[in-house]
């Protein structure tokens, strides 16, 4: 009887602990049916409150800039502001041995802030209610950062890096030739150093991201390797000089020039140019005969294959430095009487040769590694850009140029050529129907170059228009040195603004415009400001 009763309220006690279970359920389920609808009645109420309202919902970002409850203006205006101070502090790229500051803004770093607005602007405010709730919800709950993609110059970032490439200290350097009188001189090559271009570009790219995020980067190490330069070749050098020597002569109907062309040979055997090679020097000398032509261009025509002008250009110089005076002078005394056929491209680097102090070159203020240092050479870029423009005017074909990394005295912005022997070079073409002669000169303190030759049926009158796009101020660096009293300041190197510029070439023809082309967007530093500030 006990067992009976016994098994009884087992089975009572268990129908009760199900009804419960079933309870608790039914009022969880309930209170979930009861605060989904709160919400969506609330979120419902909210979502027509924030249709008509002006400003964005909260916890909304635009690439990690905040712009939660504002207008689309104030948020337009933040957004243009945030970007504008992240993309003003410059990154530093540095070696052990060469440091340089990369302004953001001359990349022309940005973003589409109008659309990334809209989509903010948005979020909330669908036309079908239950997806506004559903977004309001969701924003409330994880926030948004709208991510738009971040665009830059492409072409002038890697502008920068070459520039970089190009003026690193102790750099290797690749074996080069050329022929002076009857002597083919051979500089050797030299380990180095050697930018890795690719990996800089992506840790530029990374740090440019960055900084938009608000995330400063102050410094970026040069991905750099040390390389040997290629084994010299005279035997691929003989190959690429030799030739027979040919008489200069002309058709007629149409008239056609053809230059004379001397005969280049070894004066001596490949073994014994090859034992010379075999001496542990910079540079070598490799005898050579030279056979001239019985007929030049000079001897077949004289002054009737160059009787224009075609073009004129000047700039001045400080005679009174006589280390940049002697290089500006010997520089024009080697392009001096060049002429060159139709056609046929002129390499600066190729006819000046290199700078050393044996060539008689001195030193001279140059810029490297971006301050301004004495180096050999000082001033060739001078004729160099002097040169660029005489061609330019000439309406002659431009094949390799390059800005200089600071602002020049000599030219205006976008009008100079910098050249550095075995890495960057001045190059352009004949284009023409004649031949060209080059006359140069330096004295006085002026530097000329007059090109020659014989007019065109059509001869348009060439103009060259640079313009100044933005000035980026210099900053000043102070460095505080015991050597001065507290309050006393001594300028070590004076501050030169930075600038964006470009260049036109418009053609003329009895007073309209035919053509207006454009020769470069250039992007030049801003030289630091130094000062010693004393503590003592």
């Amino acid at each position: 009887m006990k067992r009976r009763d016994s098994k009884r309220n087992r089975n009572k006690k268990n129908t009760t602990n199900k009804e419960n279970i079933i309870f608790i359920k039914s009022k969880k389920i309930l209170m979930m049916i009861i605060t989904l609808i709160l919400i969506m009645f609330f979120s419902t109420i909210f979502a027509l409150i924030h249709s008509v309202s002006n400003k964005t919902l909260s916890r909304i970002k635009i690439n990690g800039t905040e712009v939660s409850n504002l207008t689309i203006d104030e948020a337009y205006q933040t957004l243009n502001e945030t970007l504008k101070n992240n993309i003003s502090k410059n990154i530093i790229v540095k070696d052990e041995e060469y440091e340089v500051e990369i302004n953001l803004e001359q990349l022309e770093v940005t973003y589409k802030t109008e659309e990334a607005l809209n989509k903010a602007y948005k979020i909330g405010r669908d036309r079908n209610i239950l997806k506004s709730n559903y977004e309001i919800v969701a924003n409330i709950i994880f926030g948004n950062n709208i991510e738009e993609k971040i665009t830059y110059n492409e072409e002038q970032l890697n502008k920068t890096i070459e520039d970089i490439e190009v003026k690193i200290p102790d750099k290797q350097t690749n074996n080069a030739y050329y022929i002076e009188g009857n002597e083919l001189i051979i500089t050797k090559g030299k380990k180095g150093k050697t930018l890795k271009k690719q990996e800089l570009k992506e840790k530029l790219i990374d740090a440019i991201k960055k900084q938009v995020y608000g995330i400063e980067v102050n410094k970026i190490s040069l991905p750099i390797e040390i390389q040997e330069p290629e084994m010299i070749s005279i035997e691929q050098i003989y190959n690429e000089i030799k030739k027979e020597p040919k008489d200069a002569y002309y058709e007629e109907n149409p008239l056609v020039i053809h230059k004379e062309e001397d005969g280049v040979e070894l004066a001596i055997t490949i073994e014994e140019a090859e034992k010379i090679l075999q001496e542990q020097q910079e540079e070598y000398i490799i005898p050579l005969k030279i056979t001239k032509p019985k007929i030049t261009i000079l001897e077949l025509a004289k002054n009737k294959i160059f009787p224009d002008n075609l073009s004129k250009y000047t700039t001045r110089y400080d005679e009174t430095n006589t280390n940049r005076s002697t290089n500006i002078k010997l520089s024009t005394e080697k392009i001096n009487g060049k002429i060159l056929m139709p056609g046929e491209i002129f390499s600066y680097n190729k006819i000046v040769g290199e700078r050393t102090i044996k060539a008689g070159y001195k030193e001279a203020a140059v810029y490297m590694g971006g301050k301004v240092v004495n180096g050999i050479g000082g001033g060739i870029c001078q004729v160099s850009s002097t040169l660029y423009n005489a061609i330019l005017q000439a309406n002659l074909e431009i094949v390799a140029r390059k800005n200089h990394y600071f602002i020049t005295s000599y030219v205006s912005p976008s009008r100079d050529a910098t050249v550095a022997y075995g890495s960057i070079d001045f190059q352009f073409k004949n284009n023409r129907t004649y031949p060209i002669k080059i006359e140069s000169s330096a004295k006085n303190g002026i530097c000329q170059i007059l090109i020659k030759g014989i007019k065109e049926e059509i001869e348009y009158n060439v103009e060259i228009q640079d313009e100044v796009t933005q000035i980026i101020p210099y900053s000043t660096k102070y460095i505080d040195t015991n050597d001065l009293e507290k309050g006393q300041e001594e300028e070590i190197q004076k501050g030169i603004n930075g600038y964006k510029s470009e260049a036109y070439r418009i053609l003329t023809l009895n007073g309209k415009i035919i053509s207006k082309t454009l020769l470069s967007k250039d992007s030049y530093n801003p030289l630091q400001r130094v000062i010693k500030r004393g503590t003592r």
